[in-house]
């Protein structure tokens, strides 16, 4: 099966271009509003080029809300480049941002790097267990006593990073290029968040802690 592609911009004719563009490689899936990308997700598109600024419903609104359901990569289609909005798009749940205007053939190769990445992960089958804990790295997903607990997709990988490296201690730096990717243009201060984030749903659900912080160098995995 090809993969599918969500195209989310209210301008038809980016969408238009895009989609003619990649539509011999690729399903496509076309969407004019946040709303309507909303409807779409249900389709389980293998990644999804999503506009920030339209009207009614913002990109970081629609990612922020279909992150903690989607794993799959999100590429953010953008005039804006300030720094500051990078950060508030990556730990909105972004992968990748693009900036207008954009070429094709350049996003083609975003897209292809991110859906190999993507085919990368799905390929590793391993469970792996800490005590009443488990860690499906194939289905990505978490479950204490049998019962499921929802990561989003960062916070998924920040865990599987740090589990399945249990005990080698990671600093915040590393941790950002090995999630994120070389090219991510973010701080690694947005490292912090993920952790806090993902410590209050472990211990909503569990007296254990299994990340820990190793003072002044970073932060490691036990259990």
């Amino acid at each position: 099966m090809r993969p599918k592609l969500l195209i989310v911009d209210d301008e038809p004719g980016i969408v238009d271009m895009i989609r003619s563009y990649f539509q011999s490689e690729y399903d496509i899936l076309t969407a004019y509003s946040g709303r309507e990308a909303l409807e779409k997700v249900s389709a389980r598109p293998d990644l999804i080029l999503l506009d920030i600024n339209m009207p009614e419903m913002v990109g970081l609104a629609v990612c922020q809300q279909i992150r903690e359901y989607v794993s799959c990569p999100v590429l953010f289609l953008t005039a804006r480049i300030e720094s500051s909005d990078k950060i508030i798009g990556f730990q909105a749940g972004a992968d990748d941002y693009i900036v207008k205007p954009f070429d094709l053939d350049e996003l083609g190769a975003r897209i292809a790097a991110h859906l190999r990445r993507e085919q990368r992960r799905q390929g590793n089958a391993a469970v792996r267990f800490f005590g009443n804990l488990s860690i499906n790295y194939s289905a990505r997903t978490v479950h204490l006593d049998g019962e499921s607990i929802s990561f989003s997709k960062r916070e998924f990988d920040i865990i599987e990073l740090l589990s399945m490296n249990a005990g080698q201690v990671f600093d915040r730096e590393r941790i950002y290029e090995l999630v994120w990717g070389l090219d991510g243009d973010g701080s690694s201060d947005t490292i912090m968040e993920h952790i806090r984030k993902i410590r209050a749903k472990l211990s909503g659900a569990s007296p254990d802690s299994y990340i820990e912080t190793v003072w002044g160098v970073g932060y490691k995995w036990v259990g």
